[in-house]
């Protein structure tokens, strides 16, 4: 979404406040665990639902 948009890291810290290592974990698919604030925050900056910043994944 952030390269629809043409968005940097910095434009989402920027926008919703959130810590730097939260997004940077989530924009490289790594983040073990994501915290509902933050992604509420992210879907209201990208118009979006839920499930179109989540992936079920096994294992």
């Amino acid at each position: 979404m952030m390269g629809e948009r043409k968005m940097k890291i910095s434009d989402v810290l920027r926008e919703t406040g959130l810590r730097r290592n939260t997004v940077t974990l989530m924009y490289k698919e790594t983040a073990q665990k994501i915290d509902m604030d933050a992604l509420d925050k992210l879907c209201r900056l990208f118009e979006c639902q839920v499930a179109d910043m989540l992936e079920f994944t096994e294992g």
